[in-house]
C-alpha cells in the first residue's frame, strides 16, 4: 500500500512505475482512506510496540493506495524493491529511500510473508476484486 505522506507528496506515478518496472503485476488497485479504528486493527500485530500510537495516526491520516500485486517470489522481491523501513538506511534506488521521508512516513507498506500478504489483500479487497494468478493473462 502506498501510505498517505507519499500520496499528499504526489508520488502515486512514481511509485507505481517502479513497480511496474520490477515486473509485478497489478492485479488491484483502489484508492481508500483508514479510519483510525481500521487502521488500529490492521496494524494490531504492533500494538504493543512504542510507535503503535504514532503509525495508526499517520496511517488514517489521509488517503492510501492498496494494491494486490502478482509476481513469482513477489514477497521478497517487493521487500528489496521497497527497501528498509528506515529510510536513512534503505538501499540507493528503493522506492523507501526515494520517497519516504521518516521510519513512520516511509512511503509504502509491503507485506512480509505470504501468509500475511494472503490477510492484508483481503483487509481490503474480496476475493471476487482481484484476479488469481493463473487467471492473469497479458
Amino acid at each position: 500500500m502506498i501510505k498517505p505522506g507519499a500520496v499528499r507528496n504526489k508520488h502515486i506515478g512514481h511509485i507505481l512505475s517502479k513497480i511496474e518496472e520490477a515486473g509485478f503485476t497489478i492485479a488491484a488497485i483502489k484508492t481508500t482512506q483508514m479510519s483510525l479504528a481500521v487502521a488500529a486493527e490492521f496494524y494490531a500485530v504492533h500494538k504493543d510496540k512504542p510507535f503503535y500510537q504514532e503509525l495508526i495516526s499517520f496511517m488514517s491520516s489521509g488517503p492510501i493506495i492498496a494494491m494486490v500485486l502478482l509476481k513469482d517470489n513477489a514477497v521478497a522481491d517487493f521487500r528489496q524493491l521497497i527497501g528498509s523501513t528506515d529510510p536513512d538506511k534503505a538501499e540507493e534506488g528503493s522506492i523507501r529511500k526515494l520517497f519516504a521521508t521518516s521510519k513512520t512516513a516511509n512511503a509504502i507498506h509491503g507485506s512480509d510473508s505470504d501468509e500475511n500478504a494472503e490477510l492484508e489483500s483481503s483487509f481490503f479487497f474480496s476475493r471476487q476484486e482481484w484476479l488469481r494468478r493463473e487467471q492473469v493473462t497479458y
